[in-house]
């Protein structure tokens, strides 16, 4: 296997799990709880997914030359033109069952364009200015693993405030024991106090 054979192997295998982790993140809550606006700019849950499921779409897709067979799942331009925060909030149509089914057909479609393409492959993305909108399929596949990991870090904290789940990933949580966290926290507690 050459190098980038095993770099982009590296790389899909880190999206897989990314993407694992997501739709973990975001189990066993009802409607409410993933749509209920979490902080004072409106971060939520399902409105993550539904994000996330939008990045894939144009920069595995549009920025590569593919078009996304079903264009009234996407999120346009006029629709951010109507609402900057549309591709953050799922609409009362868009239940969670719907957009988790979209997301995994979206990363099949992704996954597609990686199979297809080397890390060098040139692509151009639409929205980026003149002179920096060229890239790479590698270039692509490592910013959409920084926003997708950015995320994931928004989304483990909201949702260890909703019910207290948290950790690394459903099979390895790299939490120590719930024993712990009690004296853990009255200790952070304690200097936090002295300050």
């Amino acid at each position: 296997m050459s190098d980038d054979e095993t770099m982009k192997s590296l790389l899909r295998r880190s999206l897989h799990r990314g993407r694992d982790n997501l739709r973990w993140k975001l189990s066993e809550l009802d409607e409410r709880s993933l749509r209920w606006p979490r902080t004072p700019t409106g971060f939520n849950l399902l409105g993550a997914l539904k994000h996330m499921t939008q990045i894939e779409i144009v920069y595995f897709g549009d920025t590569f030359g593919r078009t996304w067979p079903n264009p009234e799942e996407v999120v346009t331009d006029a629709d951010i033109d109507q609402d900057p925060q549309a591709d953050w909030c799922a609409a009362e149509s868009e239940t969670t069952e719907y957009l988790l089914d979209l997301y995994t057909r979206v990363a099949d479609f992704a996954d597609e364009t990686i199979d297809d393409l080397s890390l060098d492959s040139p692509g151009r993305v639409p929205h980026w200015p003149d002179g920096r909108d060229k890239t790479t399929l590698g270039q692509i596949m490592v910013h959409v693993l920084v926003d997708l990991t950015r995320h994931l870090g928004q989304i483990d904290i909201v949702r260890e405030g909703i019910d207290g789940a948290a950790g690394l990933s459903e099979a390895a949580s790299n939490l120590p024991p719930a024993a712990d966290r009690a004296a853990y926290l009255k200790r952070l507690r304690g200097i936090a106090d002295r300050f």
